[in-house]
């Protein structure tokens, strides 16, 4: 599956702590898991219900350095969280999307981007009982979501306590935004992120995020120095 710069911002924000037991739900290919490895975390679990994608996940979980913090398992997130007594300090997910009205030919692609396999409503509800006391659950959501999940999110004592919006350039409006929950409600600054400065020029907020990340901007850094 292509990797898109939205998800790869997504978690190069994590607000992921060293030695954090880390949950992501749905990981797909693992792009996030092996991101919050390389950050630190001190276990990373990617639950993936697709037999595809969790074969490139557990293959690509083996080929990296962090292998040894890495699990990847192939099973419905409602399964898993029924026979795991583990509470983490941080889960993260970037659910699906799409409505059934945009719904991809692709069976796998559907099954990625389609909000019927898990409503975020269980999503909430699995997140709130998997979460420690003190921990936090991180979602990538469309914009024009967030009102109606923050309300739903309430409901299972999870409260709003970072939210960061992303735009392509200055003159777009948001599409999707990163929000962080909590059990405990505290007072935040929502953020707003311009990915672009110029087309295909990401902004000096963008680079800052994906240069630990991507060889692109590692190089960029390298012929700088020289």
């Amino acid at each position: 599956m292509k990797v898109c710069t939205d998800a790869t911002l997504f978690g190069a924000m994590a607000p992921v702590q060293k030695d954090d037991r880390v949950l992501d739900i749905g990981a797909g290919t693992g792009l996030l898991s092996l991101m919050l490895a390389q950050l630190g975390a001190g276990s990373v679990t990617g639950v993936e219900l697709t037999e595809e994608a969790f074969d490139e996940c557990r293959d690509n979980f083996r080929n990296s350095p962090w292998a040894g913090r890495l699990q990847a398992v192939h099973q419905d997130i409602r399964e898993f969280a029924a026979g795991d007594p583990t509470r983490y300090d941080l889960i993260i997910s970037n659910p699906p999307f799409f409505t059934d009205h945009t719904r991809t030919a692709d069976p796998l692609r559907a099954t990625a981007r389609h909000t019927d396999q898990l409503p975020y409503q269980q999503l909430l509800a699995i997140a709130a009982e998997l979460i420690d006391a003190q921990g936090r659950l991180y979602l990538l959501l469309p914009s024009h979501a967030v009102a109606a999940i923050i309300k739903q999110a309430a409901c299972h004592q999870l409260y709003l306590v970072g939210r960061t919006d992303l735009r392509g350039h200055a003159y777009n409006q948001a599409k999707v935004s990163a929000l962080l929950f909590s059990h405990t409600a505290s007072p935040y600054v929502a953020r707003l992120l311009t990915i672009y400065r110029a087309e295909r020029d990401y902004s000096a907020a963008s680079s800052a995020y994906l240069s630990p990340f991507l060889l692109r901007f590692a190089q960029a850094d390298s012929q700088i120095e020289d």
